[in-house]
């Protein structure tokens, strides 16, 4: 345990000195039946966190996380240990697994620090397209991402397999080769990580060190039943508290001091935001009505334009040992499709809880719909008989740029611990499917690459590989490379998601630009379900900065100012 990792915990220990509950426990005592504060932020995610941290500096803030700390817990601390977190289907668990309607199996964060407490650690800022055409102030944006790397973010090691991850996509033609940086940009690049030299991992909570403790409240195990509006005369409804339960079940009521640039602020993430709108009675009104909601705003596309970027994969076994890696490395091509890759036994066996194991739902050999729990027992019970020299090498993959396909959302039940209904219509618009398919055609170029060569058995094609990741609709594999009808059913058949879903309260349709909630006062939602495209190859660098920038500029709103550097 790293002294960095050992003083995150204790100073966030030290913060959460007012009403925290920790595995269900009060940790110093519990909360009052009703408190108040400046702002009341519901999520203490990837973008809640920084974006708790900012407006403490000026005002009094109530972060609301559902889960628990991330602190003391290896299985999100140590990269070694990836997936374990991912696979525990505990109610404790700091994720909470989900399977949409299109049958893959995904997972939601459960946990102080959100997302980047599960995900493979790659940070990578967003595109200066996406930035000015999001309309974000390019100088701020700047000054967010760095506020945000002085604390989470490192170069990776680049050892063996990596580096001929990187080699094989300059050999087959995805340039140039930018070297490491964070930003976005064409070719092929090391990008950064959350994981520093000594595989520790470093979260959105880490960057609560930068809040005015005073000024800062953190509920762990606090779960947002719905927001309080009030209404004067004919005036739009404001929001002025929240209900939420403590882990032990308790309600409590918490109100905004009074002030007209007080806010709730919902940062709940893509699946936990418009939940939340829709629980508050901001949604389709007929589907409100269904679930005897009362209706404060009838906005029919809360829930909708969800989208989830498809991932497929191909693993390659290795002659030679490979380090244990996550993601390092990407070619950003020209056509709307990114290469990564990651190795290591760690990361395919059966004995562990690697980024493509089963144990996590991360199932390739059968089509979505049939990945039942049946199905991926029995797909770890057969990898369980099998040699651990099976299990060296590592997996190239594709991610879709977008992607271009949506889908929508839906409550089950009132109760904010129930997931949502989601379907995210993988592959639904044929520029998805082609972008797939192009993606496909450069990892084989890659794995039959002379610069990857030493981490391939001669033996095995890279056609014979696709045929070994896919093994139940072996039949449909192409017999030659131009064969993409087929190709586009392996894509079809072997997708799986890389959790960068993204969507449900988007700007311009739920919220403005300014991330106001359309039809009331006094809410905002910040995070990635405002998002109509996943920003960057891995879209956390940028959820993070977004906490900060909004925060920078809420206070700037407050104060009358433009200094951004507190």
């Amino acid at each position: 345990m790293d002294s960095a990792w050992c003083c995150g915990s204790r100073w966030i220990s030290s913060i959460l000195v007012a009403f925290v509950f920790f595995h269900g426990l009060s940790f110093s005592q519990r909360a009052p039946n009703i408190s108040h504060y400046d702002y009341i932020i519901i999520g203490g995610g990837t973008a809640g966190c920084p974006l708790a941290a900012t407006l403490s500096q000026n005002a009094s803030v109530l972060l609301l996380e559902r889960g628990g700390s991330p602190y003391r817990n290896d299985n999100i601390t140590n990269l070694s240990a990836f997936g374990a977190a991912l696979s525990d289907l505990s109610d404790s668990s700091p994720s909470q697994r989900f399977i949409s309607e299109d049958g893959v199996i995904n997972a939601r964060a459960r946990v102080l620090g959100g997302g980047s407490c599960l995900n493979a650690g790659f940070y990578t800022r967003a595109a200066p397209s996406y930035v000015s055409a999001v309309g974000w102030d390019g100088k701020l944006a700047n000054e967010s991402y760095r506020w945000v790397e002085k604390v989470v973010a490192f170069e990776p090691p680049m050892l063996g397999w990596q580096s001929a991850v990187r080699d094989g996509l300059m050999e087959v033609g995805v340039l140039p080769f930018n070297g490491f940086t964070y930003d976005h940009m064409y070719g092929t690049k090391v990008g950064g990580t959350i994981f520093d030299t000594e595989g520790h991992r470093h979260t959105a909570a880490d960057l609560l060190q930068n809040a005015n403790p005073n000024n800062l409240t953190v509920l762990l195990h606090a779960v947002v039943h719905k927001i309080l509006f009030r209404h004067k005369g004919n005036s739009r409804p404001v929001a002025h508290g929240v209900i939420f339960r403590d882990g032990a079940g308790q309600k409590h009521k918490a109100y905004l001091k009074k002030g007209p640039k007080n806010e709730v602020i919902i940062s709940a993430g893509a699946l936990g935001s418009p939940q939340i709108l829709m629980l508050s009675g901001i949604g389709p009104s007929a589907h409100l009505r269904v679930h005897n909601i009362t209706v404060i705003v009838n906005n029919p596309s809360v829930g909708q334009q969800m989208s989830d970027n498809p991932m497929n994969a191909v693993f390659v076994p290795s002659p030679i040992p490979v380090e244990v890696s996550l993601i390092q490395v990407v070619g950003i091509t020209r056509y709307g499709t990114y290469i990564e890759a990651a190795s290591g036994e760690n990361f395919s066996g059966p004995r562990d809880y690697g980024m493509f194991s089963p144990k996590i739902g991360q199932l390739s050999t059968v089509p979505p719909k049939l990945r039942t729990q049946q199905a991926i027992d029995q797909a770890v019970e057969s990898m369980a008989t099998l040699p651990a020299s099976a299990f060296v090498g590592g997996f190239i993959l594709e991610k879709i740029m977008g992607p271009v396909s949506r889908g929508h959302l839906e409550l089950q039940t009132k109760n904010p611990n129930t997931n949502p209904s989601v379907t995210f219509n993988y592959f639904k618009e044929p520029e998805d499917l082609q972008r797939c398919v192009q993606g496909m055609n450069v990892i084989k170029n890659v794995i039959e690459s002379r610069a990857f060569s030493r981490f391939k058995y001669p033996y095995l094609s890279a056609q014979q590989l696709l045929n070994m990741t896919a093994a139940a609709p072996v039949n449909m594999l192409p017999r030659h490379a131009n064969d993409s009808t087929s190709m586009e059913q392996f894509c079809k058949d072997t997708v799986m998601t890389i959790w960068h879903y993204h969507g449900g309260c988007q700007v311009g349709s739920v919220v403005d630009s300014d991330y106001k909630v359309l039809g009331v006062d006094a809410l905002r939602v910040i995070d990635g379900s405002t998002f109509n495209y996943s920003p960057g190859t891995n879209p956390q660098a940028t959820v993070m900065m977004l906490g900060r920038y909004m925060g920078v500029k809420i206070l700037q709103e407050r104060l009358g100012s433009t200094d951004t550097t507190n």
